[in-house]
């Protein structure tokens, strides 16, 4: 599993995970902090990342383009700091990674984890 941290995540969780064995890798870490959305999902394309986002916009992007990639990890926590964000990624990943390697819309909440397959047709 290889992981691509969006802009407003913590940049040493990257660090934290690959500690653990998880390739990862953090837009800060090249140069696109500042990127738009669609250039960051053609980055995860291209290198075959899951995008970890507090973004709505990622999960609107692939049902608009009826994408089959990448997956995409949406969490809705907010503030979350360095460690505790490790910790729930590894939790997401242990429990979806056959989705996750599917193509799949992940929304991760305080209390659940709701999975969508790709493509994402508009009004899903």
């Amino acid at each position: 599993m290889k992981l691509l941290l969006d802009q407003g995540l913590p940049l040493s969780a990257a660090a934290l995970l690959r500690d653990v064995g998880i390739d990862t890798i953090h837009v800060g870490e090249i140069a696109l902090s500042a990127a738009e959305d669609a250039e960051i999902i053609q980055k995860a394309r291209e290198e075959e990342r899951v995008i970890v986002t507090l973004d709505a916009d990622f999960h609107t992007l692939l049902a608009l383009d009826e994408a089959i990639s990448p997956s995409v990890i949406r969490v809705r926590i907010e503030r979350l700091r360095a460690q505790a964000l490790t910790q729930l990624l590894l939790r997401v990943i242990s429990e979806c990674e056959e989705e996750l390697e599917r193509g799949a819309a992940v929304t991760v909440e305080p209390r659940k984890i709701r999975i969508r397959c790709l493509p994402l047709l508009p009004n899903s």
